[in-house]
């Protein structure tokens, strides 16, 4: 548990000012239209819980940022892969409001706030993975032949499962949670229904392409 602010009444107003049914959304909301007010460093984020009576970061510039390199990643797949002017902007569009955000919204329960946050911090370096990694190594996954789906087999299995690890994580750090561990399940289903994959030829690369461009 982390230890409690004796900060004197500044400290206490702060935590009784976040405290407050709502409150904590409007700061949110607030620093998201404010660009300047941006934690961009994540300075406050051990400080939350002691000053701030919250668990979940305040600040949206995590977010910002990840939707910002969603989008381009996305837009190097458009000119990429793409064909038409609408449709690249609906992809676009569709990598940042559903995949990214409605997915963390959906997945957000109680404390939707800190689930959302946990959320972020998990689905950055799925980002990385299966935006970027997978873009650079496009022209060996796209092969039909087995080197290159299991290749693909992998590279999905290995990022969806650290997803579920770093998801894990995130609410193991809640003190009065218990059983955290179910949030692991997915990464056992994951690894078994592996090697089916790829004796299958499911080449995920191929089938996910396929869905945005066709």
């Amino acid at each position: 548990m982390l230890p409690v602010s004796t900060g004197g009444r500044k400290a206490a107003s702060s935590a009784a000012t976040y405290n407050r049914p709502g409150s904590s959304l409007t700061i949110y909301l607030r620093r998201l239209l404010r660009p300047q007010q941006l934690d961009l460093e994540y300075r406050h984020t051990a400080y939350h819980k002691q000053t701030k009576n919250q668990w979940a970061r305040d600040d949206p510039a995590f977010v910002v940022v990840t939707c910002v390199l969603v989008a381009l990643a996305s837009i190097a797949y458009c000119v990429t892969f793409g064909d038409s002017l609408w449709h690249s902007f609906m992809t676009v569009i569709s990598a940042v409001l559903v995949d990214f955000l409605l997915l963390g919204f959906a997945v957000a329960s109680a404390g939707w706030l800190y689930a959302f946050d946990v959320h972020c911090n998990s689905y950055f370096p799925l980002f990385l993975s299966l935006y970027v990694v997978q873009f650079l190594l496009s022209p060996l996954l796209l092969w039909k032949s087995f080197v290159s789906t299991a290749v693909s087999v992998a590279l999905y299995a290995v990022t969806l499962s650290y997803y579920h690890y770093m998801t894990f994580l995130g609410y193991s750090a809640l003190p009065f949670l218990e059983h955290t561990e179910v949030f692991l399940w997915p990464v056992g289903a994951i690894f078994l229904a592996t090697p089916f994959a790829i004796l299958a030829g499911f080449n995920p690369t191929r089938f996910t392409l396929s869905i945005y461009f066709g």
